[in-house]
């Protein structure tokens, strides 16, 4: 990793991190008012790369459950640059499988790596935005890992 990839990293982790507390609501997207897990990414990246390359069209909690597309997964593709997992560094952006065979519906930015648990940032009904442990619960739901555009 390059001073300028540290640099972008702690600079996405940093704006995450300005959206701690900010409260959960599906489909919003402003700090300290309201947040889902994508309206954080979104968020983010405003903040980092000023206007967002798409709308969101309207979604439901199920991400598109019934059937089976994987929009937030598609989506991500289009605008993010697609990782291996194990390479994932903080500042990228995990998207994570509720259920093994449905489609991915939630995720979050990694904060953290290295020494001690990984950390991330996301938002989720209940909590809000929060910063916790990528513990192995959550580990072994990630299935994609990308990286902001540099």
């Amino acid at each position: 990793m390059t001073g300028a990839d540290d640099a972008m990293a702690a600079r996405i982790v940093a704006a995450a991190r300005g959206w701690l507390g900010t409260p959960y609501q599906h489909q919003a997207s402003a700090k300290g008012a309201g947040a889902d897990c994508l309206g954080l990414v979104r968020g983010v990246w405003r903040e980092l790369r000023g206007t967002e390359p798409e709308t969101p069209p309207p979604y439901t909690p199920d991400w598109s459950e019934a059937s089976g597309r994987e929009v937030l997964f598609e989506a991500a593709a289009r605008h993010l640059a697609r990782v291996p997992i194990p390479e994932a560094r903080p500042g990228d952006v995990l998207l994570f499988r509720m259920r093994r065979t449905g489609p991915a519906k939630h995720l979050g930015i990694l904060s953290a790596v290295g020494a001690g648990e990984p950390r991330m940032i996301h938002a989720y009904s209940g909590r809000g935005v929060v910063e916790n442990s990528l513990g192995p619960s959550w580990r072994r739901r990630v299935a994609a890992a990308f990286r902001f555009p540099r």
